[in-house]
């Protein structure tokens, strides 16, 4: 993770880019890592909370979707968005 260094502050900032450590157990790593292995899944952030010194990561484990999902959506889009274009020229 790249956390950008304090604007103001001085030569004792820490290097934006150095390896951190994940706390968790390794039963839990290797679930995580397993189920990214796994075709379609991926690992994402969802929240980040700064306490003191530490930075906490939320992560999810979420799958992608198929093609005809997509397709589904871009019509409802496209439908939606004629529906608005012709409220906005009825209430001209």
């Amino acid at each position: 993770m790249n956390i950008s260094p304090y604007e103001h502050g001085n030569i004792f900032n820490k290097d934006p880019l150095r390896p951190r450590k994940l706390l968790l157990n390794k039963k839990e790593i290797n679930k995580l890592i397993g189920m990214t292995t796994l075709k379609g899944y991926t690992l994402i952030p969802t929240k980040i909370y700064f306490k003191g010194n530490f930075v906490k990561l939320e992560l999810a484990i979420a799958k992608g979707k198929k093609l005809f999902d997509k397709r589904e959506d871009l019509k409802k889009k496209e439908a939606q968005r004629k529906i608005d274009r012709y409220i906005k020229e009825v209430n001209k």
